[in-house]
């Protein structure tokens, strides 16, 4: 899976679950800003 696929599925699942990317990224341990360039694909 690439990294664009990827970050849509994981943007989709985010959303589906009525969760912000600040916390998904608390729960992780890591920025929101990660989150984001996850979902971009960067």
């Amino acid at each position: 899976m690439n990294q664009q696929k990827m970050g849509k599925f994981i943007a989709e699942l985010r959303v589906e679950h009525h969760y912000t990317q600040k916390e998904i990224g608390d729960k992780l341990g890591i920025s929101d800003n990660s989150v984001s360039k996850w979902e971009r694909g960067l």
